[in-house]
């Protein structure tokens, strides 16, 4: 029937649409250049590095010592967030065994104030703590604070490249907030079906380009690893501006903007982050915990989301399939089957086409590149199942807390 090659026409023109759209194509000039490859390369000031950490005794042991050989870093603060595992323990062995052991701070979290997040507070709490216990240090005034997540592995030049970047002009620089987004885990099935279409879809949410263009509005960091300013952090309020902020990293980078700063995103397959999702479960949870807070709590959006979802992401596989039971059956003219069975065809093959660079970059086999349609089914109902948790008043779970949103029923744990 007609409506199937209308609806295969109308998800052709979306991909063909976006492989126009030259500021939402995968954002390859926007790698972390090595400091080496500019004509500035050497911090100009001293950085402070705050590590958040909540039960991970098991990834610091393998990350802490890849941000303490960074010679650019002048001290390391791990924030242990009411862990209940060994990574005190860890912490404090690290210092012991490392040659700049005298480096590495460890600061003890209080409980989790009510409408704080727990990273937000982590942060914010460990930042003023640091300024307070080294104010009789009058040769360590901070300019920089770089916010690194327990699971991100550094290259050994990622501190000296973030500044370089900094420092520089190009690109619209110099920058008050340079981030990376890492490289994720993709070694199990479900980490390479899901994990390129989520770095996928966040630089269409968030176009690279777009986030350092000062006359934009778009705003986005990863907050796995994010280098500001003191001096603009502190302008922008600081953690204390956004402490009910489940989504932090994209947060910060808005409140930086507004406040003036200008802001860099980039990708850097060196600094990867060595956290496993052992199965759909975890990734589940990982999506779902945040979906329904990027759609702002609202429904008008969650539906387009969803129908767009379905219409250009889901419908290219289904499409062919409808159209070769038609021109089987005999239910339509054989030009209209051949048509719908071409339009759906090409819109499949523009879609692996534009998820192929993600692939690439998280070092997966090419053929994931073609199953966008089953990630993107599954992000809808990850999005459906985050509206249902606040719809219920359930909140989400991460990290072994759960967070209700505003407007659930009770107050987060």
């Amino acid at each position: 029937m007609i409506g199937l090659e209308i609806a295969a026409l109308v998800c052709l023109a979306f991909w063909v649409g976006l492989a126009l759209d030259r500021s939402r194509a995968w954002p390859g000039e926007s790698v972390l250049p090595k400091a080496g490859e500019q004509s500035s390369g050497h911090p100009t000031s001293s950085v402070c590095a705050v590590v958040p950490a909540r039960n991970e005794a098991i990834t610091l042991a393998r990350t802490l010592p890849s941000l303490l050989n960074q010679q650019s870093i002048d001290l390391v603060v791990v924030a242990d967030d009411s862990s209940e595992d060994a990574t005190p323990e860890v912490v404090h062995r690290l210092a012991e065994a490392s040659k700049r052991g005298e480096a590495l701070r460890w600061v003890e979290v209080p409980a989790l104030p009510t409408g704080w997040s727990g990273k937000v507070h982590a942060i914010a709490y460990a930042t003023a703590w640091l300024l307070e216990s080294e104010s009789d240090r009058k040769a360590f005034e901070p300019g920089w604070w770089l916010f690194s997540d327990a699971d991100i592995e550094h290259d050994s030049s990622t501190v000296r490249d973030l500044m370089a970047r900094a420092e520089s002009v190009e690109q619209g620089g110099p920058f008050d907030l340079v981030s990376v987004m890492a490289r994720l885990h993709t070694e199990s099935f479900w980490e390479r079906l899901l994990i390129p279409p989520f770095v996928f879809f966040f630089q269409l949410l968030y176009p690279f380009s777009r986030v350092r263009d000062s006359k934009s509005s778009v705003a986005a960091a990863a907050g796995g690893c994010v280098l500001v300013r003191r001096s603009a952090y502190e302008a922008a309020g600081g953690h204390a501006a956004m402490r009910d902020a489940l989504i932090d990293d994209v947060e910060l980078a808005r409140l930086i903007k507004a406040s003036g700063g200008r802001i860099w995103l980039g990708l850097d397959e060196d600094i990867r982050s060595i956290r496993a999702y052992r199965g759909l479960g975890e990734l589940w949870q990982m999506v779902a915990r945040s979906a329904y807070v990027q759609l702002r709590y609202r429904v008008d959006l969650l539906c387009l989301v969803i129908l767009g979802l379905a219409v250009v992401v889901v419908a290219p596989p289904l499409l062919i399939g409808a159209a070769g039971v038609q021109a089987a059956s005999g239910s339509a003219p054989a030009a209209i089957s051949l048509r719908t069975l071409t339009w759906a065809s090409l819109a499949w093959l523009l879609q692996a086409r534009a998820l192929l660079p993600s692939v690439r970059h998280h070092r997966v086999p090419a053929v994931y590149c073609l199953t966008l349609p089953v990630a993107g089914g599954l992000y809808a109902l990850m999005t459906l199942s985050s509206a249902w948790s606040h719809f219920s008043g359930r909140g989400s779970r991460w990290r072994g807390r759960s967070y209700l949103f505003p407007g659930d029923r009770d107050s987060g744990a």
